[in-house]
């Protein structure tokens, strides 16, 4: 055993030579140790250079007098022994205290590990992945880079206690110049992670960076040089490496989706990476190509869950998007679904895919009984809340919707529509202009969100601000190419403005479109109802009923046909829907 002459620390490791703490050199202890001396510890030594703390042998001072009066004094000097017993006693309990207070500490900032404390003594609890930066100088080398960080944004997300912002949030930075610190404020978080790739051949570079954005401090930064063959082992190294560096306590299946392996064949995983780069650009002919590296990358893999779950969004949001018959591409979302969930049962998103099949297809209570199991299985899930809130809202449980609005906006606080969704909401609450504020705010995030403008015009016609709310519908219009849900706004709006003949160009141009099945009743309903003609309205929306259309699934969702609503037509729609 070996002590320092200088801070008197003990070290029972006989090979050092030097005091980890001061660097003086040690001096042997071994005979100086005894009852009133030694090393106290809390708890088990789990690290090797683990601290402990020194209590320092007790000794009596030179200058201390000692009673040297006659036999008589005894008492006196009994009571004098007693004080400074007692005086040597207070000695010992108070370094013995310092001593346990220190080791507690010491112990108590191991197991914080490197997490940095802010105000409320709260650790890091979430966390923004940025979209990595492609420094390969091309094009084709871009999915890469996104789908790396959409991994492990969906890595990450499997982890209960962390929340992590999703790729919708997160692709608005996509290719800026971005201030950490700015960008957590405005999603919500404590730390953002950014990160660069450079493919050159089969090789590839990976540098990631974590920033504490509350102290503006680097947490972590690692440089991974790996083969195109180990991308899908490197992303599970870097989401483990988060983890630790975050002292995350993972346990069971709470450490499942860091190491887990959706698919051992590396060219599926690139294809399935490559549709989800398409499918975030949200267009007709994006949504295409991500049906198309999805269905390869399932080809590849049968087994791979999440190439079937791609698949069923993208059917899913056909409809909405890319002008697809409902009754074609919402058969084929459900069955994708369900083959993800036979694949795979722990997966959430084919669930949140159901509920917006179910929905559309009139099934309220399978739609209902699908968010509650997504949401169970992953509860940071935004797009299940937000669809459960789209449900809810169907069925007239506004203060339940409300509710789920409110947490997905929680969980993805820049998501335009979700913010589109809370300003619908405060229309239908009877609120518009706090939906007026919500859609400026939307508007500030991307002035070319088409549904936007959209409902801002709704939230302005229910002020009769008419006159305002046509330059947004005719922004709308235009920004959307022409969709049909905008034309008919447009339509509406100019029958609010006694623009009959206007009005009725939309009618014509809109008939002619359902004509060729591109257009549904509830379109034409809209415009009638624009210029207060309830029998026609009504008519399309039998047309409508007649059909199926899955638009009738979302009657109450639509603000323009609240001229409808006095009518006993109107309710007795609504029974025969199931809604």
């Amino acid at each position: 055993m070996k002590r320092c002459p200088t801070c008197n620390r003990v070290e029972n490791d006989d090979a050092l030579a030097f005091c980890r703490v001061d660097g003086a050199p040690l001096v042997s202890d071994s005979g100086s140790i005894g009852n009133e001396a030694g090393t106290a510890r809390l708890g088990p030594r789990t690290e090797p250079d683990e601290l402990h703390t020194s209590i320092l042998q007790h000794r009596t001072e030179p200058d201390i007098r000692r009673a040297t009066g006659p036999t008589t004094a005894l008492p006196m000097a009994n009571d004098t022994t007693k004080k400074l017993r007692g005086t040597a006693l207070r000695k010992i309990l108070i370094v013995a205290g310092l001593a346990i207070l220190l080791t507690v500490i010491v112990i108590v900032g191991y197991s914080i590990g490197t997490k940095y404390i802010a105000s409320g003594n709260k650790g890091i609890e979430s966390v923004a992945v940025l979209p990595f930066e492609n420094k390969s100088g091309n094009a084709d080398s871009e999915y890469l880079s996104d789908g790396l960080s959409e991994s492990l944004i969906y890595r990450l997300s499997q982890l209960p206690n962390l929340k992590v912002s999703p790729t919708s949030s997160v692709m608005r930075y996509k290719g800026k110049e971005i201030d950490p610190q700015k960008v957590a404020v405005e999603l919500a978080v404590d730390a953002i992670m950014s990160g660069r790739m450079v493919q050159r051949g089969d090789n590839f570079t990976i540098s990631v960076e974590l920033i504490d954005a509350r102290t503006n401090k680097l947490l972590w930064g690692e440089q991974f040089e790996r083969k195109m063959s180990e991308l899908l082992a490197t992303q599970r190294e870097i989401a483990t490496a988060i983890s630790q560096k975050l002292q995350l306590k993972l346990s069971g299946d709470e450490s499942r989706g860091l190491t887990k392996r959706y698919t051992n064949d590396n060219e599926a995983y690139q294809l399935y990476l490559k549709g989800r780069f398409y499918w975030n650009r949200r267009t007709a002919e994006t949504l295409q190509k991500a049906s198309e590296q999805f269905k390869a990358a399932a080809d590849r893999d049968p087994a791979f869950a999440l190439a079937y779950a791609g698949l069923a969004d993208c059917y899913a949001v056909l409809s909405t998007y890319a002008g697809k018959r409902a009754a074609d591409t919402l058969p084929l979302a459900r069955s994708n679904a369900l083959k993800a969930i036979e694949l795979d049962g722990s997966l959430a998103e084919p669930h949140a895919t159901l509920i917006i099949v179910n929905h559309l297809e009139w099934k309220m209570t399978e739609a209902e009984a699908e968010a509650k199991r997504a949401i169970e299985l992953d509860s940071n899930y935004a797009t299940a809340h937000h669809w459960y809130s789209r449900v809810l809202r169907a069925l007239g449980r506004s203060d339940e919707a409300w509710t789920e609005i409110k947490r997905a906006n929680e969980l993805d606080p820049v998501s335009l529509v979700i913010i589109n969704n809370i300003a619908e909401q405060y229309i239908e609450r009877g609120d518009p202009k706090a939906a007026e504020a919500e859609c400026r705010r939307m508007i500030d995030l991307d002035p070319n969100f088409w549904a936007g403008h959209l409902t801002l015009g709704s939230a302005l016609v229910k002020q009769a601000r008419y006159a305002e709310a046509l330059p947004e519908a005719q922004k709308a219009l235009a920004l959307s190419n022409r969709s049909n849900a905008s034309l008919a706004f447009v339509g509406h709006v100019y029958g609010r403005l006694g623009k009959v003949a206007e009005a009725e160009v939309v009618i014509k141009e809109l008939q002619e479109r359902y004509n060729n099945q591109q257009a549904d009743g509830r379109d034409l309903a809209v415009v009638y109802a624009g210029l207060d003609d309830k029998n026609q309205a009504f008519a399309w929306l039998e047309k409508a009923f007649a059909a199926h259309s899955n638009f009738l699934a979302i009657l109450r969702l639509e603000p323009s046909l609240d001229p409808l609503k006095s009518d006993p037509h109107w309710l007795e729609l609504l029974r025969r829907v199931g809604v």
